[in-house]
């Protein structure tokens, strides 16, 4: 913080030191002086701890709400995720947009103890340099933030999915590139446990307290965009198998959302998700979770909003989910109440100032 507290010690002798008579008028500045002091150091410590949160409760009494619907739970809360926490880049772009680049920075402040991995397959063929843009000097500031190349061929080695990834054809196919970031998911969740997040959420809070979990995107519809696994989970283990085995990559979100639905189906001897839900130890949470604005509804995020219809929107929710695909040609005027700029300015507060910055300079849409 670089600001030296004065030591209450150095107080104490001289209000001490005073007739007998005065003495209770001593003591009761004594206990001021105290309270005083006590109540610094608090504030002190909790705005040191809450940097960046939209609200003053720890993160932990925030989520107690989902712990009973958590895997493993016990009187403490679930045991933390393992791992890092992820991000994948699948096409070859190396200039990152202020929404990645805002993704992985909520990521990194609200996960310091953490580190977080960007994975970017335009990497793969450079130097070890990273290019000169503006988005890697900040990631690249925060001290447990790595970007790395994207190797696919060892992503992929060892799994059901390396023999799928080796058929040309498949990069004919319409969808591929959200394919292809379908196939990393699950492989890297399988291979090494953590959190997967895809680079258009807006992360509130620390995820490290749900594990083997996933979200409810709508009724009956399951979301990859936010993952927490265990390495070498038997669901992530299933998960590789359906999307070789019922591989079609014609078909939007069929080795996406409609993959993790039917594997979840089939786990839990269902025929229907219902919200709030867990079976043998995986938890699917419910849509304000991670998907507090339905993709029906993306043009909310450009709404104006109230501070206090903001905290009760997202009281229950960990990250927001931004559906890029929908919402990337969308002004956003970042100096106004809209709710996605609120989100900007608080979450990922050096983005929102290279935004404003080029904003004021350049007069046009940021999104």
């Amino acid at each position: 913080m670089g600001v030296t507290l004065p030591r209450m010690s150095n107080c104490l002798p001289n209000l001490t030191t005073v007739p007998l008579s005065h003495r209770p008028g001593a003591l009761f500045i004594i206990t001021i002086s105290f309270v005083f002091f006590a109540t610094v150091m608090f504030y002190w410590r909790t705005g040191e701890d809450t940097e960046g949160q939209l609200y003053s409760l720890p993160t932990q009494s925030r989520c107690a709400q989902f712990l009973p619907y958590l895997p493993h739970g016990t009187a403490a809360g679930p045991s933390p995720s393992p791992g890092d926490v992820f991000f994948v880049e699948t096409s070859e772009q190396t200039n990152p947009s202020y929404l990645f680049t805002c993704s992985v920075e909520s990521a990194a402040r609200t996960h310091p103890e953490t580190r977080v991995v960007v994975l970017m397959k335009g990497l793969a063929n450079s130097n070890a340099s990273l290019p000169n843009h503006w988005g890697f000097s900040l990631l690249s500031s925060f001290p447990n933030v790595e970007i790395q190349p994207l190797d696919l061929l060892e992503l992929f080695s060892g799994t059901p999915l390396a023999k799928w990834y080796l058929q040309s054809e498949h990069q004919k196919e319409p969808y591929f590139l959200p394919v292809l970031s379908d196939a990393c998911r699950i492989a890297i969740m399988w291979k090494f446990g953590g959190i997967y997040l895809d680079t258009d959420f807006i992360v509130l809070r620390n995820l490290r307290n749900l594990t083997n979990a996933l979200g409810i995107q709508s009724q009956d519809i399951l979301n990859g965009a936010f993952l927490s696994f265990k390495p070498k989970h038997e669901f992530m283990e299933l998960c590789m198998k359906d999307f070789v085995e019922n591989y079609n990559g014609w078909v939007w979100a069929h080795q996406g959302p409609h993959l993790l639905t039917r594997v979840f189906k089939k786990w839990c001897s269902i025929s229907n998700i219902q919200n709030n839900m867990s079976c043998k130890g995986v938890c699917a949470l419910p849509p304000e979770a991670f998907y507090p604005i339905c993709w029906e509804d993306w043009k909310k995020l450009f709404d104006t909003i109230s501070s206090s219809e903001l905290q009760k929107l997202l009281k229950n929710t960990y990250a927001v989910h931004v559906w890029n695909k929908l919402s990337h040609g969308t002004r956003l005027e970042i100096t106004s109440q809209a709710l996605l700029a609120q989100l900007y300015s608080q979450f990922c507060p050096a983005t929102y100032a290279k935004m404003k910055k080029d904003s004021e300079e350049q007069s046009r849409p940021v999104m």
